[in-house]
């Protein structure tokens, strides 16, 4: 893979491209990645291979294969992108931090520069998350 791909590109597409392909997904992978959506990154990867049967190594071995990256990676990417949304939605950055599973704001302006390249008062600002019903598609307003 060249080095800039994994950055660009994001881990559905990296599945779609697997499908394209005609190389077949686990369904363990793909359960897992659900699973990540899911909690926002925030599941345990022991809890994974619980519910997959599988070893640690092995889920590691297979999703890296099919996705392009790793599971730990996979996830942070989710954790930062839905703290990246939620910096743009006006929340603070220790309520961000506090609700998106960061040890403390420290490491949520740590994963912010490294992933983003600014700060997360920038990234709070960025024309980029404006809208992007793609990632986070409105819920659906009930009606009463």
């Amino acid at each position: 893979m060249p080095p800039d791909r994994g950055r660009s590109d994001s881990p559905e597409a990296a599945l779609a491209r697997q499908a394209d392909a005609g190389r077949a997904v686990d369904p363990e992978v793909t359960f897992s990645w659900r699973q990540m959506v899911a909690s926002r990154g925030r599941v345990r990867v022991e809890r994974l291979v619980t519910e997959i049967g599988w070893s640690r190594k092995r889920l590691w071995s297979r999703f890296r294969a099919q996705v392009g990256l790793t599971t730990k990676r996979v996830a942070q990417l989710i954790r930062f992108d839905h703290a990246a949304h939620r910096l743009a939605a006006g929340h603070s950055a220790a309520l961000v931090a506090a609700e998106s599973g960061y040890a403390d704001q420290s490491h949520l302006h740590r994963d912010v520069m490294a992933f983003a390249g600014m700060t997360p008062t920038a990234v709070a600002i960025s024309p980029f998350l404006a809208i992007d019903d793609v990632a986070w598609p409105p819920k659906p307003s009930s009606v009463i």
